[in-house]
C-alpha cells in the first residue's frame, strides 16, 4: 500500500532574506527527505510558506520606512526565489497573509474556544515606555528566574527549556531599543495547556523513534505546563473570532498560534488549487498517513507542545472533552525532526548582528548543490556545527569535485573515446562483481538512513561507493587496457561496470544533489526529467472563504508560490540498468573546483574576519 507522507517545513519569517543557517535547519533536510520518499513511491505533500505576522515585521518595517504589507510582499518574493533556487521541492510554498490562512486559523481558534480550551485571563503585558507599542515576548530578554542563564527570552529560556513570561525575567530589557519595559494589565485568551497535559503527555511518551535530543526536550516541557497566551496587543495579524474582539484592531492572534496552523492551511490551499478541495484529508485525516515536521531546535516547543495541544483540544480530546468541528480529528505529528544550529565562527547566524551568509549570494556564486552537499555531510544534524570557508572549499574540492565529479567525467570520457556508447560487457570478474554488489547493497543502507532522517549517515554511505568506484578504476587501469587491442573486451567490461556504478551512485545522491543528478542522467545518454525542479507561479488570493473581523487580507491580491510537477520525474530508488549501445557524448566538467584562496579569504560579500 502506498504511504501518504506529509512533509511540513518550518515557515521562515518574511522580515528579511534567509541566510544559510536557516536552510541548514529546515530547508535542505526536508527536501532530501521528501525527494527520497517520492523516489520510493510515497504520496508526498511538502508544504510551507512565509510567516508574515508578529512584531518582528513591524519593527523591520519601521526601520525601512515602509508599511508592514510592503515589507512582507518584498521578502516573501525574495524568499520564494531563494528556496526555489536551492531546489526545495515544495508542492506548495505559500504565505500566512492569505484569506484562506486567516479562515483556517479562525476555525481552529473557534473549535478550541467552543471546546473550552481557550480561557480569558488578565495578564501583565510588556509595553515600550517611549513608543507605547506592545513588546512581544521574544523581544524581551533578561536573566532566567529558573536556571539563572543570561539572554533568556520572554517566552522561553533556551538554556533550561522552560516556558516563561516576560514579567518573570530578572532585569528584563527590550531587544528593540534597550529600554526596561513597562508592565501593564491586559486581557487575553490563553490556551489551557494544563487541561491538555494528560493527552499531550500520553502522546509524547509514545514517540519512540524521535531524535533523542528532541524527545528529551519535549518531555521536559511537560513538567511546567501552564496556560499560554494565544492573543497579543498588536494591530497586525489574524482577528480574534469572538464577539466583542473581532472588530478590535488592537488585539490579534499570537503569531505562533497562527504560524503552525499554516501547515494545515497550506495543505487546504494546495488541495483547492489542485482542483480537488478535499485532497488534503489524505494526509491529515487518514490514520495511516505519516507527518514529519522539519525545523531548527529553537522551534521544538511549538511543534511538540503547542501545535499538538491545539489539535488535541480542537478534537475535544483533553480533560474538558469537547466536540469535533469542521476539519474533524486531525493527525498529530509522526515525528518532529529538529536540527541544531549552523554557526559562523562560533556565533549563531544572525542578520541583525552581521553574522550572516545570505542564500541568494551563495547561490549566485556557487549554485545550489555545493551548499546542499555541505549541509548534508557537515551540517548541524545532531550538534551545533561551525561553517567555515576552509571546510566548505575542502568538502567541495576533495569530495564533490575530485570524488564524484571525477568519477563521472573520467568514466564517461573513456567510454565515449573508446566506444562512443555504453559498451557491452563480457564475463565479469570478482573485482567487477565486488563493486557492483557494494553499490547494490548500499541502496538499502542509504534508504534506511534517509527514512530515519539520518542524512549525514546516508550521504557518507553513498560517497563511500564513489570512493570505492574510483579505487576500482585505478586498480583496473582502463587507460592501459585501451592501448592493447587484445584487451578490448576487458576494457568494455570495466567501463560498463564503472558506468553502472556511476548510475547507481547518481540514484543514491539524487535526493541530496538533484541538479547535478539531472546532469549526470543526461551525461549517461538518457533523456527527460530525472529530478524535477520546483517552479514559481503567480497566483491570486481568490479562494472562497468566510472571515470575521477587521484588518483582513485584500481579496484578489497576487503573490508567488513554489510548486512543481514531481510525479512526472523519472527518479526512482532502484538500480537503473545501463544499456549497451546507448550513445555517449564527451562530458562537460560536472563540478567546478573552487579557488583554494577562497578558504583563506572568503568571498567579497562574506569575507573571513
Amino acid at each position: 500500500m502506498t504511504q501518504s507522507v506529509l512533509v511540513s517545513v518550518a515557515w521562515p519569517y518574511a522580515n528579511g532574506p534567509r541566510h544559510i543557517g536557516h536552510v541548514a535547519g529546515f530547508g535542505v533536510p526536508s527536501d532530501v527527505f521528501a525527494r527520497y520518499q517520492r523516489m520510493i513511491g510515497s504520496e508526498v505533500l511538502m508544504i510551507s510558506g512565509t510567516d508574515e505576522h508578529g512584531t518582528p515585521l513591524l519593527v523591520q518595517a519601521d526601520k525601512e520606512g515602509v508599511t508592514v504589507k510592503e515589507l512582507a510582499d518584498r521578502y516573501n518574493r525574495q524568499i520564494v526565489e531563494d528556496l526555489a533556487g536551492l531546489g526545495l521541492s515544495y508542492d506548495l510554498f505559500t504565505r500566512t497573509t492569505t484569506r484562506n490562512h486567516y479562515a483556517v486559523v479562525q476555525e481552529l481558534f473557534t473549535g478550541l474556544y467552543e471546546n473550552g480550551y481557550m480561557i480569558r485571563e488578565t495578564t501583565m503585558g510588556a509595553v515600550s515606555p517611549s513608543t507605547g507599542r506592545t513588546l512581544p515576548d521574544r523581544y524581551i530578554e533578561g536573566t532566567c528566574p529558573i536556571c539563572g542563564a543570561d539572554g533568556a527570552r520572554g517566552d522561553q529560556c533556551d538554556n533550561c527549556g522552560n516556558q516563561l513570561d516576560p514579567a518573570d525575567l530578572i532585569n528584563p530589557v527590550s531587544k528593540v531599543n534597550g529600554e526596561t519595559p513597562k508592565f501593564v494589565e491586559t486581557e487575553h485568551f490563553l490556551l489551557d495547556l494544563p487541561s491538555l497535559a494528560g493527552a499531550l503527555g500520553e502522546w509524547l511518551r509514545g514517540r519512540e523513534d524521535w531524535r533523542p535530543n528532541v524527545l528529551k526536550f519535549s518531555l521536559n516541557l511537560l513538567e511546567d505546563l501552564r496556560p499560554r497566551a494565544m492573543t497579543r496587543d498588536i494591530d497586525w495579524g489574524v482577528p480574534i473570532p469572538v464577539d466583542g474582539w473581532a472588530d478590535n484592531n488592537a488585539k490579534k492572534l499570537y503569531v505562533w498560534f497562527d504560524a503552525v496552523i499554516g501547515y494545515l492551511s497550506a495543505s487546504i490551499e494546495w488541495a483547492w488549487r489542485s482542483g480537488n478541495p478535499d485532497a488534503w484529508k489524505q494526509w491529515w485525516q487518514d490514520p495511516e498517513a505519516a507527518g514529519f515536521y522539519f525545523m531548527g531546535k529553537d522551534n521544538i516547543t511549538f511543534h511538540s507542545q503547542i501545535w499538538p495541544a491545539e489539535l488535541i483540544g480542537y478534537a475535544g480530546k483533553g480533560s474538558k472533552g469537547g466536540e469535533l468541528h469542521k476539519y474533524g480529528e486531525i493527525n498529530l505529528p509522526t515525528e518532529v525532526v529538529s536540527s541544531e544550529f549552523l554557526t559562523m565562527s562560533g556565533s549563531k547566524f544572525s542578520s541583525s548582528k552581521g553574522v550572516v551568509i545570505y542564500v541568494k549570494d551563495f547561490l549566485a556564486e556557487f549554485g545550489p548543490d555545493p551548499l546542499r552537499y555541505f549541509i548534508a555531510v557537515a551540517g548541524p544534524e545532531n550538534t551545533d556545527t561551525d561553517f567555515t570557508w576552509d571546510e566548505f572549499v575542502r568538502r567541495v574540492n576533495n569530495e564533490l569535485a575530485n570524488g564524484w565529479g571525477n568519477l563521472v567525467n573520467r568514466t564517461v570520457s573513456m567510454a565515449h573515446k573508446n566506444f562512443g556508447a555504453v559498451p557491452a560487457p563480457a564475463e565479469l570478474t570478482d573485482s567487477d562483481l565486488r563493486i557492483l554488489d557494494l553499490a547494490a547493497t548500499t541502496f538499502d543502507i542509504v534508504g534506511d538512513n534517509l527514512a530515519q532522517s539520518k542524512f549525514k549517515n546516508g550521504i557518507t554511505a553513498a560517497m563511500h561507493v564513489v570512493g570505492e568506484a574510483n579505487a576500482y578504476i585505478a586498480e583496473q587501469e582502463p587507460w592501459k587496457l585501451a592501448k592493447d587491442e587484445s584487451q578490448r573486451e576487458r576494457l568494455a567490461t570495466v567501463l560498463w561496470t564503472a558506468l553502472q556504478v556511476v548510475s547507481d551512485c547518481n540514484v543514491l545522491l539524487t535526493p541530496y544533489l538533484p541538479h547535478i543528478a539531472q546532469r549526470v542522467h543526461e551525461t549517461l545518454g538518457r533523456d527527460g526529467v530525472w529530478a524535477a525542479k520546483p517552479e514559481i507561479h503567480e497566483v491570486a488570493d481568490d479562494m472562497p472563504v468566510e472571515l470575521v473581523g477587521v484588518g483582513l487580507p485584500e481579496e484578489g491580491q497576487t503573490y508567488p508560490v513554489i510548486t512543481g510537477n514531481y510525479s512526472a520525474q523519472q527518479a526512482v530508488w532502484k538500480r537503473i540498468d545501463v544499456v549497451p549501445g546507448t550513445p555517449l557524448a564527451k562530458p562537460a566538467p560536472l563540478i567546478q573546483k573552487l579557488d583554494p584562496e577562497l578558504a583563506e579569504t572568503g568571498p567579497e560579500w562574506a569575507p573571513v574576519q
